[in-house]
């Protein structure tokens, strides 16, 4: 079952697609195979997974960890639908304050790997969405947390609902402009 691997506009933000063998009893599928992540350029040593469940509505974003505790994510629904976003904040790069953004659900089989140096959110377009994250880099690390409001007027992302449901903590990240975001483009 082989996975394919699909480039976005933003620079190093990929889609990856992967295969399911379905018959009467259900279906199989492989979520990672280290040769073909490493041969499509990706990382491999993935170091923590999480779990977030949420309703319809629900945003989560824009986070990030600063370096040297910046994480890489592959992100994956097991049940519902998400509109998962990764915006570049890599200072220097060609793709600075843009975003890539992706429906995600079980029956698309579609990942987003998003790459350090990005800010990640995603909103909830199902009753509900079961996401699951593999983390590269650094485990989570509260004291280099960081994020941007998920609806910066630089960075405009076109999100596919109106009022979303938001936590404390995401309703009050600052602007792009006056993030505290570290990354620069090449390092």
């Amino acid at each position: 079952m082989p996975f394919t691997f699909q480039v976005t506009p933003v620079l190093d933000v990929i889609v990856v697609q992967y295969g399911m063998f379905g018959d009467a009893r259900g279906g199989f599928a492989e979520l990672f195979r280290n040769s073909e992540f490493a041969a499509a350029g990706l990382p491999t040593g993935f170091i923590q997974e999480n779990f977030s469940t949420s309703v319809q509505s629900v945003l989560r974003g824009l986070h990030y960890q600063k370096d040297p505790y910046a994480q890489g994510k592959l992100v994956m629904v097991l049940c519902g639908e998400i509109f998962d976003v990764a915006v570049d904040i890599r200072r220097g790069s060609p793709t600075y304050a843009k975003w890539a953004g992706e429906t995600l659900s079980r029956e698309n089989r579609r990942m987003l790997w998003i790459p350090p140096g990005f800010a990640h959110g995603f909103c909830v377009l199902s009753a509900t969405a079961d996401v699951v994250y593999r983390v590269t880099g650094s485990e989570y690390t509260p004291a280099a947390e960081r994020g941007i409001i998920w609806n910066d007027p630089e960075i405009r992302i076109a999100w596919p609902i109106e009022h979303p449901m938001l936590g404390v903590n995401d309703s009050h990240h600052p602007r792009l402009a006056n993030a505290d975001a570290n990354f620069t483009y090449g390092r």
